[in-house]
């Protein structure tokens, strides 16, 4: 959906494409006066109780990647209905600090894992004093599906300096992180720029790595909105990320993601409506110095489908 100061804001040629594929263009219809450009209700305390922020965007040289901005609660303030402040930056080992260092377009994604809520806000930021500000020009709520709950973990000492390595293919151990994963965060963005932010969820094993530069996961039952597969059907950069919530670190992907339409291949996958695959052209892996993005074990939604067995040989 394109950006604007209008809660009238339209699907874009994307969105519509997607929605038309998949045979949900009457129902995306009736959801779209959902979003608005301020921020809804309680989201004042809503953010006031966050430890991180999910934030994607788009490089210079064309790659979107998602990362997150992270603090004690309280980090996130509203200032008003269309303005939040963020009172934290990202790591300079960040593909996305330099950035987020100029005025940019940003989607985010305010989630509280624990209580299985979220909040999409998309907009501008600008740099602030110790932090950014967030300009409001979309913001609504999505379903609870497919969240797992956790409980964030007090921080343990740890090292001064965050640990960052970054490669074109993906090593074992992250294959193994990404074929272990119950959750991931995507950031894609449309032909304008407009950025978006958004969660996966599923039981382990839900999302494969292929190949050390090829990752596939199903796309299950969701609002019908299609904005991440809008996004992509016009502009296939998109960028993935991953946590190890036993130890905080991050797994950051950049390339292209292609959608498969495919009712065949959906089919191999329980739950599935159709099946995405990511190209893989940069790697970045952050070990967080302060134990801060530490959670508790999960508790699986209910909602997940069961996951396919692996293929033999499969990490």
């Amino acid at each position: 959906m394109r950006n604007s100061s209008s809660h009238l804001a339209s699907y874009h040629k994307g969105e519509l494409a997607a929605q038309d594929r998949a045979g949900f263009r009457e129902h995306a219809d009736h959801l779209r006066p959902i979003i608005s450009d301020r921020l809804p209700r309680g989201a004042r305390d809503f953010l006031a109780d966050l430890r991180f922020l999910v934030v994607g965007a788009t490089a210079p040289d064309g790659q979107v990647w998602a990362s997150m901005v992270y603090g004690q609660p309280g980090f996130l303030q509203a200032l008003g209905p269309r303005e939040v402040l963020i009172g934290a930056r990202l790591l300079d080992v960040d593909p996305l600090a330099a950035v987020l260092a100029a005025p940019a377009l940003v989607g985010t994604l305010a989630i509280d894992l624990k209580n299985r809520r979220r909040l999409r806000i998309n907009g501008r930021t600008v740099p602030a004093t110790g932090g950014l500000r967030l300009s409001v020009d979309q913001a609504y709520g999505n379903c609870p599906k497919y969240i797992q709950s956790r409980e964030p973990q007090e921080a343990a000492p740890a090292p001064a300096k965050p640990q960052v390595s970054e490669g074109s293919d993906l090593l074992p151990e992250q294959r193994r992180m990404i074929d272990t994963a119950d959750t991931f965060f995507i950031a894609s963005a449309s032909t304008a720029g407009d950025a978006d932010a958004s969660h996966r969820g599923g039981n382990p094993g839900f999302v494969t790595s292929l190949s050390p530069q090829r990752v596939q996961w199903p796309d299950y039952e969701g609002n019908t909105m299609l904005m991440t597969l809008g996004n992509l059907t016009v502009n296939p950069a998109a960028g993935l990320l991953f946590i190890d919530w036993e130890i905080g670190r991050t797994l950051h992907l950049t390339g292209t993601a292609v959608i498969d339409w495919s009712a065949d291949t959906a089919a191999e996958f329980p739950g599935a409506e159709r099946t995405v695959e990511f190209q893989l052209a940069k790697v970045v892996q952050i070990d967080h110095p302060d134990g801060a993005l530490v959670s508790s074990a999960p508790q699986y939604s209910r909602f997940n489908p069961p996951v396919a067995p692996a293929a033999p040989g499969a990490l």
